[in-house]
């Protein structure tokens, strides 16, 4: 008989993240490169481990290869328990046949087994394409001291931007009294930033009917979160300050990696007392020739450099050969730019190679887009990619 746990997270990371295009296509977004030396599921899992969480669900459904291999017994992130730890939940037979999950609600109610296993009190439902520090205890204290049935954390965001999000109206107190999904008048800058805590009670009731209910899209946002609202529930906001990104999209994505950059980063990874985690090989120390320049950039542990380098992040093991320049883009793991070759304004996924001469992308100051070229993919000497395309094969 298992021993009860107070509070169970369960990650939300089957999505296919088709706007990041090529970078997605065989991966599972939250398994994508971040920062150089992390991917952005480590995130969430952090998170909880810093907060005291032990026992993670992590839901998996599209290209979940990668992402169950990097995870693993969870080691890295302390999740390595004998007795809860970190455990992949994928879509599975019952005796009414196989079933992939058929939105966020829905992937919930089918793993109700997995939480009512630790007889959780409370649920902890995050998602696995966000880049943020956050404290869930906290989160969860302030949903016992106001005996909410559901916590939403909400992010303060600009009144222009709102539109693009889920937006919570509030009382004084903080508790929600209007939730509309991208509204195009919006009457509260409160974002949704898709971080409940249920009472386990009350969100195993909403998933029963919700999945009873053939018009329901399965949803969190779309049907659940409004149910509960209909009916009265008390629904409490969790306000949120600090660095959160969204990197569901590729100008996002390249917009995280930047604010890692300059003497005051707009995001710093180097706090000690919230560590992020990640699962790395060792690498021989990065190597930065006599020739070489590098400018207002992160180059991870494994990099040669001989070529140059200006405000861009290298992750583990990237060559940047002679007369090559790298300007304003992401580099992830193990690709190579051969001699003489240029990328700007691009994001290149890992175990790339940029043949001799060739040029990928162009300045950011122009209107076409980032350039994105995908896991694996070889670029012909020679070659011109030109800004804003998207490269899943050559």
């Amino acid at each position: 008989m298992f021993k009860k746990k107070e509070c169970v997270a369960m990650l939300l990371a089957g999505g296919q993240g088709s706007r990041l295009y090529a970078l997605t296509q065989k991966n599972a977004k939250p398994s994508v490169s971040y920062g150089g030396k992390y991917r952005i599921i480590d995130f969430p899992l952090s998170n909880c481990t810093n907060s005291g969480i032990d026992t993670v669900g992590v839901l998996t459904q599209y290209r979940p290869l990668l992402l169950n291999e990097y995870i693993g017994n969870g080691l890295p992130w302390d999740l390595d328990r004998t007795y809860g730890g970190v455990q992949i939940l994928a879509p599975y037979q019952d005796q009414g046949g196989a079933d992939w999950y058929k939105g966020t609600a829905n992937a919930i109610w089918q793993n109700m087994e997995f939480i009512n296993r630790y007889d959780a009190k409370y649920v902890l439902i995050l998602s696995g394409d966000h880049i943020y520090r956050m404290d869930y205890a906290k989160m969860l204290d302030y949903h016992k001291k106001t005996g909410a049935d559901c916590t939403i954390a909400v992010l303060d965001v600009p009144l222009e931007e709102a539109s693009r999000f889920g937006i919570m109206s509030t009382n004084e107190d903080g508790s929600i009294y209007k939730f509309t999904e991208k509204p195009k008048n919006p009457d509260s800058t409160k974002a949704s930033m898709g971080i409940y805590i249920f009472t386990k009670e009350k969100l195993q009731a909403y998933l029963e009917a919700d999945s009873k209910d053939p018009e329901s899209a399965n949803d969190f946002g779309k049907n659940v979160i409004p149910a509960m609202l209909n009916a009265g529930e008390k629904m409490m906001a969790y306000s949120f300050e600090g660095y959160w990104k969204d990197v569901g999209t590729i100008q996002s994505l390249w917009e995280a990696n930047m604010d890692l950059l300059g003497e005051n980063p707009v995001l710093s990874l180097s706090e000690e007392s919230w560590r992020i985690y990640s699962r790395h090989t060792a690498q021989a120390p990065q190597y930065i020739s006599a020739e070489a320049s590098v400018e207002n950039s992160s180059v991870t542990a494994g990099c040669e450099i001989y070529g140059t380098v200006k405000n861009s992040v290298l992750g583990a093991g990237v060559y940047v050969g002679k007369g090559a320049i790298v300007k304003d883009s992401v580099v992830m793991n193990g690709t190579v730019i051969e001699d003489g070759a240029v990328v700007r304004y691009s994001i290149l996924d890992e175990n790339v190679t940029i043949g001799k001469n060739a040029v990928v992308g162009e300045s950011r100051e122009r209107a076409d887009g980032i350039a994105v070229v995908g896991a694996g993919v070889k670029i012909p000497s020679e070659k011109a990619i030109p800004a804003g395309s998207m490269i899943s094969e050559m």
